[in-house]
Protein backbone atom coordinates (compact mmCIF):
# COMPACT_ATOMS: atom_id res chain seq x y z
CA UNK A 1 0.00 0.00 0.00
CA UNK A 2 1.09 3.56 -0.66
CA UNK A 3 -0.46 6.98 -0.12
CA UNK A 4 -1.53 7.34 -3.77
CA UNK A 5 -3.53 4.11 -3.47
CA UNK A 6 -5.05 5.35 -0.20
CA UNK A 7 -5.99 8.65 -1.83
CA UNK A 8 -7.63 6.85 -4.76
CA UNK A 9 -9.50 4.44 -2.50
CA UNK A 10 -10.75 7.25 -0.26
CA UNK A 11 -11.90 9.30 -3.27
CA UNK A 12 -14.03 6.40 -4.54
CA UNK A 13 -15.41 5.75 -1.06
CA UNK A 14 -16.34 9.42 -0.54
CA UNK A 15 -17.68 10.04 -4.05
CA UNK A 16 -19.45 6.64 -4.10
CA UNK A 17 -18.56 6.46 -7.76
CA UNK A 18 -15.50 5.42 -9.76
CA UNK A 19 -16.24 8.02 -12.46
CA UNK A 20 -16.70 10.91 -10.01
CA UNK A 21 -13.54 9.84 -8.15
CA UNK A 22 -11.64 9.83 -11.45
CA UNK A 23 -12.85 13.37 -12.19
CA UNK A 24 -11.85 14.55 -8.70
CA UNK A 25 -8.37 13.05 -9.04
CA UNK A 26 -7.94 14.20 -12.66
CA UNK A 27 -7.41 10.61 -13.79
CA UNK A 28 -9.23 8.29 -16.18
CA UNK A 29 -11.87 5.91 -14.84
CA UNK A 30 -9.95 2.80 -16.07
CA UNK A 31 -6.85 4.03 -14.18
CA UNK A 32 -8.88 4.41 -10.98
CA UNK A 33 -10.48 0.99 -11.42
CA UNK A 34 -7.08 -0.57 -12.03
CA UNK A 35 -5.62 1.07 -8.91
CA UNK A 36 -8.47 -0.26 -6.74
CA UNK A 37 -8.18 -3.74 -8.26
CA UNK A 38 -4.44 -3.76 -7.53
CA UNK A 39 -5.05 -2.64 -3.95
CA UNK A 40 -7.64 -5.39 -3.44
CA UNK A 41 -5.20 -7.97 -4.80
CA UNK A 42 -2.43 -6.79 -2.44
CA UNK A 43 -4.78 -6.87 0.56
CA UNK A 44 -6.55 -10.07 -0.40
CA UNK A 45 -9.90 -8.38 0.28
CA UNK A 46 -12.77 -7.00 -1.79
CA UNK A 47 -13.25 -3.36 -0.83
CA UNK A 48 -16.33 -2.35 -2.88
CA UNK A 49 -19.59 -4.18 -3.54
CA UNK A 50 -19.56 -4.28 -7.35
CA UNK A 51 -23.25 -5.28 -7.44
CA UNK A 52 -24.18 -1.94 -5.98
CA UNK A 53 -24.35 1.06 -8.27
CA UNK A 54 -23.42 3.55 -5.54
CA UNK A 55 -20.00 2.04 -4.68
CA UNK A 56 -20.98 0.61 -1.33
CA UNK A 57 -18.02 -0.41 0.84
CA UNK A 58 -17.65 -3.96 2.09
CA UNK A 59 -16.79 -4.62 5.74
CA UNK A 60 -13.10 -4.71 4.75
CA UNK A 61 -13.55 -1.43 2.90
CA UNK A 62 -15.10 0.22 5.97
CA UNK A 63 -12.14 -0.84 8.09
CA UNK A 64 -9.63 0.42 5.54
CA UNK A 65 -11.48 3.72 5.10
CA UNK A 66 -10.72 4.76 8.68
CA UNK A 67 -7.01 4.00 8.35
CA UNK A 68 -6.77 5.61 4.90
CA UNK A 69 -8.21 8.83 6.33
CA UNK A 70 -5.69 8.75 9.20
CA UNK A 71 -2.77 8.20 6.81
CA UNK A 72 -3.78 11.09 4.56
CA UNK A 73 -4.36 13.33 7.56
CA UNK A 74 -0.88 12.46 8.80
CA UNK A 75 0.51 13.37 5.38
CA UNK A 76 -1.15 16.75 5.66
CA UNK A 77 0.16 17.23 9.20
CA UNK A 78 3.67 16.28 8.10
CA UNK A 79 3.54 18.78 5.25
CA UNK A 80 2.29 21.50 7.58
CA UNK A 81 4.99 20.68 10.15
CA UNK A 82 7.72 20.96 7.53
CA UNK A 83 6.28 24.26 6.36
CA UNK A 84 6.34 25.50 9.97
CA UNK A 85 9.96 24.43 10.30
CA UNK A 86 10.89 26.41 7.20
CA UNK A 87 9.10 29.47 8.55
CA UNK A 88 10.67 28.92 12.01
CA UNK A 89 7.27 28.54 13.67
CA UNK A 90 8.41 25.32 15.29
CA UNK A 91 11.62 23.33 15.77
CA UNK A 92 14.43 22.79 18.21
CA UNK A 93 18.06 23.88 18.35
CA UNK A 94 20.51 21.79 20.39
CA UNK A 95 23.92 23.17 21.40
CA UNK A 96 26.77 21.98 23.63
CA UNK A 97 28.96 24.22 25.79
CA UNK A 98 30.83 24.08 29.05
CA UNK A 99 30.35 26.38 32.04
CA UNK A 100 32.64 29.04 30.58
CA UNK A 101 31.65 29.05 26.89
CA UNK A 102 27.94 29.02 27.77
CA UNK A 103 28.37 32.65 28.90
CA UNK A 104 29.29 33.61 25.33
CA UNK A 105 26.04 32.08 24.10
CA UNK A 106 23.70 34.00 26.39
CA UNK A 107 23.41 37.29 24.43
CA UNK A 108 23.13 35.34 21.16
CA UNK A 109 20.41 33.09 22.53
CA UNK A 110 18.60 36.20 23.75
CA UNK A 111 18.76 37.72 20.26
CA UNK A 112 17.74 34.44 18.62
CA UNK A 113 14.71 34.07 20.90
CA UNK A 114 13.60 37.64 20.15
CA UNK A 115 13.55 36.78 16.45
CA UNK A 116 12.29 33.19 16.75
CA UNK A 117 10.25 32.85 19.95
CA UNK A 118 8.67 29.53 18.93
CA UNK A 119 11.96 27.64 18.52
CA UNK A 120 12.91 25.57 21.56
CA UNK A 121 16.51 26.01 22.67
CA UNK A 122 18.50 23.40 24.59
CA UNK A 123 22.09 23.98 25.72
CA UNK A 124 23.71 20.79 26.92
CA UNK A 125 26.51 21.21 29.46
CA UNK A 126 29.47 19.14 28.30
CA UNK A 127 33.16 18.80 28.88
CA UNK A 128 35.09 20.57 26.12
CA UNK A 129 36.95 17.32 25.39
CA UNK A 130 33.65 15.59 24.53
CA UNK A 131 31.87 18.26 22.52
CA UNK A 132 33.40 17.26 19.16
CA UNK A 133 32.21 13.68 19.60
CA UNK A 134 28.72 14.84 20.52
CA UNK A 135 28.52 16.90 17.33
CA UNK A 136 29.70 13.98 15.19
CA UNK A 137 27.20 11.68 16.90
CA UNK A 138 24.41 14.15 15.94
CA UNK A 139 23.53 14.71 19.62
CA UNK A 140 23.83 18.47 19.03
CA UNK A 141 24.15 20.69 15.96
CA UNK A 142 26.58 23.23 17.42
CA UNK A 143 29.28 23.27 20.06
CA UNK A 144 31.41 26.09 21.49
CA UNK A 145 35.12 25.40 22.05
CA UNK A 146 38.10 27.48 23.15
CA UNK A 147 40.41 25.48 20.86
CA UNK A 148 40.33 24.43 17.24
CA UNK A 149 39.04 20.85 16.82
CA UNK A 150 41.38 18.36 15.16
CA UNK A 151 38.74 16.31 13.33
CA UNK A 152 38.55 17.12 9.61
CA UNK A 153 34.81 16.42 9.66
CA UNK A 154 34.22 19.54 11.74
CA UNK A 155 34.04 23.14 10.65
CA UNK A 156 34.90 25.97 13.05
CA UNK A 157 34.18 29.70 13.06
CA UNK A 158 35.99 32.08 15.41
CA UNK A 159 33.24 34.00 17.17
CA UNK A 160 34.78 35.64 20.24
CA UNK A 161 38.15 36.89 21.50
CA UNK A 162 38.83 36.42 25.19
CA UNK A 163 41.87 36.39 27.49
CA UNK A 164 42.98 35.19 30.89
CA UNK A 165 42.39 37.59 33.77
CA UNK A 166 44.35 37.55 37.05
CA UNK A 167 41.88 38.57 39.77
CA UNK A 168 42.01 39.26 43.50
CA UNK A 169 39.51 40.60 46.00
CA UNK A 170 39.58 44.37 46.72
CA UNK A 171 41.24 43.89 50.13
CA UNK A 172 44.18 41.88 48.77
CA UNK A 173 47.66 43.37 49.15
CA UNK A 174 48.08 43.47 45.35
CA UNK A 175 44.68 45.08 44.69
CA UNK A 176 46.12 48.59 44.41
CA UNK A 177 48.58 47.68 41.66
CA UNK A 178 47.84 48.01 37.94
CA UNK A 179 50.55 45.52 36.95
CA UNK A 180 52.67 42.82 38.60
CA UNK A 181 55.36 40.43 37.40
CA UNK A 182 54.80 36.70 37.38
CA UNK A 183 57.72 36.40 39.82
CA UNK A 184 55.65 38.32 42.38
CA UNK A 185 53.04 35.56 42.30
CA UNK A 186 55.23 32.73 43.58
CA UNK A 187 53.92 33.12 47.13
CA UNK A 188 50.26 33.51 46.20
CA UNK A 189 47.66 30.81 46.81
CA UNK A 190 45.86 30.15 43.52
CA UNK A 191 42.29 28.88 43.52
CA UNK A 192 42.22 26.52 40.54
CA UNK A 193 39.68 24.59 38.48
CA UNK A 194 39.93 20.86 39.10
CA UNK A 195 39.32 19.87 35.45
CA UNK A 196 42.53 19.54 33.37
CA UNK A 197 42.62 21.67 30.24
CA UNK A 198 45.12 22.84 27.59
CA UNK A 199 44.90 26.36 29.10
CA UNK A 200 45.80 25.12 32.57
CA UNK A 201 48.82 23.30 31.15
CA UNK A 202 49.97 26.47 29.39
CA UNK A 203 49.83 28.40 32.66
CA UNK A 204 51.86 25.72 34.46
CA UNK A 205 54.46 25.79 31.69
CA UNK A 206 54.65 29.59 31.85
CA UNK A 207 55.37 29.52 35.60
CA UNK A 208 58.01 26.81 35.06
CA UNK A 209 59.61 28.84 32.29
CA UNK A 210 59.95 31.83 34.63
CA UNK A 211 61.22 29.58 37.44
CA UNK A 212 58.35 30.65 39.66
CA UNK A 213 56.41 28.23 41.91
CA UNK A 214 52.70 27.90 41.18
CA UNK A 215 50.88 27.10 44.40
CA UNK A 216 47.41 25.73 43.77
CA UNK A 217 46.30 25.22 47.34
CA UNK A 218 42.61 24.86 46.53
CA UNK A 219 40.88 23.23 43.56
CA UNK A 220 37.16 23.74 42.98
CA UNK A 221 34.69 22.21 40.50
CA UNK A 222 33.31 25.38 38.90
CA UNK A 223 34.34 28.86 37.84
CA UNK A 224 31.48 30.30 39.86
CA UNK A 225 32.81 28.66 43.02
CA UNK A 226 36.34 29.93 42.25
CA UNK A 227 35.10 33.51 41.93
CA UNK A 228 33.10 33.34 45.14
CA UNK A 229 36.06 31.87 47.04
CA UNK A 230 38.40 34.60 45.83
CA UNK A 231 35.82 37.23 46.79
CA UNK A 232 35.90 35.78 50.31
CA UNK A 233 39.64 36.49 50.50
CA UNK A 234 40.92 32.92 50.17
CA UNK A 235 43.45 33.47 47.41
CA UNK A 236 43.83 34.62 43.82
CA UNK A 237 42.77 33.16 40.48
CA UNK A 238 43.37 33.09 36.75
CA UNK A 239 40.02 32.91 34.94
CA UNK A 240 38.63 33.82 31.51
CA UNK A 241 37.80 37.53 31.39
CA UNK A 242 34.31 36.77 30.10
CA UNK A 243 33.48 34.96 33.34
CA UNK A 244 34.35 37.86 35.66
CA UNK A 245 33.03 40.90 33.78
CA UNK A 246 30.09 41.42 36.21
CA UNK A 247 32.39 41.19 39.26
CA UNK A 248 34.92 43.59 37.76
CA UNK A 249 32.16 46.11 37.01
CA UNK A 250 30.69 45.85 40.49
CA UNK A 251 34.08 45.97 42.22
CA UNK A 252 33.66 42.56 43.86
CA UNK A 253 36.92 41.52 42.16
CA UNK A 254 39.93 43.48 40.91
CA UNK A 255 41.90 42.61 37.80
CA UNK A 256 45.66 43.09 37.71
CA UNK A 257 47.75 42.85 34.55
CA UNK A 258 50.45 40.16 34.47
CA UNK A 259 52.37 40.66 31.19
CA UNK A 260 53.83 37.15 31.20
CA UNK A 261 50.34 35.64 31.44
CA UNK A 262 48.65 37.63 28.71
CA UNK A 263 47.07 34.84 26.66
CA UNK A 264 44.38 35.32 24.05
CA UNK A 265 41.63 32.72 23.88
CA UNK A 266 39.46 32.39 20.81
CA UNK A 267 36.04 30.84 21.12
CA UNK A 268 34.80 28.85 18.16
CA UNK A 269 31.38 27.80 17.02
CA UNK A 270 31.80 24.24 15.73
CA UNK A 271 29.53 22.07 13.57
CA UNK A 272 29.72 19.18 11.11
CA UNK A 273 31.30 20.21 7.81
CA UNK A 274 28.94 18.11 5.65
CA UNK A 275 25.85 18.72 7.79
CA UNK A 276 22.45 19.55 6.39
CA UNK A 277 21.76 22.05 9.12
CA UNK A 278 18.19 22.50 10.31
CA UNK A 279 16.32 25.70 9.48
CA UNK A 280 16.71 26.73 13.12
CA UNK A 281 20.47 26.12 12.99
CA UNK A 282 20.86 28.16 9.80
CA UNK A 283 18.90 30.99 11.43
CA UNK A 284 21.16 30.81 14.48
CA UNK A 285 24.29 31.07 12.31
CA UNK A 286 22.82 34.18 10.73
CA UNK A 287 22.19 35.67 14.18
CA UNK A 288 25.80 34.98 15.21
CA UNK A 289 27.13 36.66 12.06
CA UNK A 290 24.82 39.67 12.33
CA UNK A 291 25.49 40.11 16.05
CA UNK A 292 29.25 40.08 15.48
CA UNK A 293 28.92 42.70 12.73
CA UNK A 294 26.85 45.00 14.95
CA UNK A 295 28.84 44.56 18.19
CA UNK A 296 32.38 44.37 16.82
CA UNK A 297 35.35 43.27 18.94
CA UNK A 298 35.46 40.99 20.94
CA UNK A 299 32.75 39.34 18.80
CA UNK A 300 33.65 38.10 15.32
CA UNK A 301 32.59 35.70 12.58
CA UNK A 302 35.74 34.33 10.99
CA UNK A 303 35.67 30.91 9.34
CA UNK A 304 38.73 28.69 9.78
CA UNK A 305 40.09 26.36 7.13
Amino acid sequence: MDLVQMETFLAVAEERSFSRAASRLHRTQPAVSQAIAKLETELGEVLFDRSSRDGTLTDAGEVLREYAAKLLNLRGEASSALSELRSLHRGRLNLAANEYTCLYLLPLLDEFRRRNPLIKLAVQRSLASRISDEILMHSVEFGVLSFRPDDAQLKSVIVYRDELAFVVNPRHSLAGKDKVSIRQLGTQNFIAHNIPSPQRQKVIQTFNRHKTPLQMGVELPSLEAIKRFVEMGNGVALVPRLTVEPELKSGALVRIEVPELQTERRLRLVYRKQANLSHAALAFLKVVETYAASQGDPYSFQAER
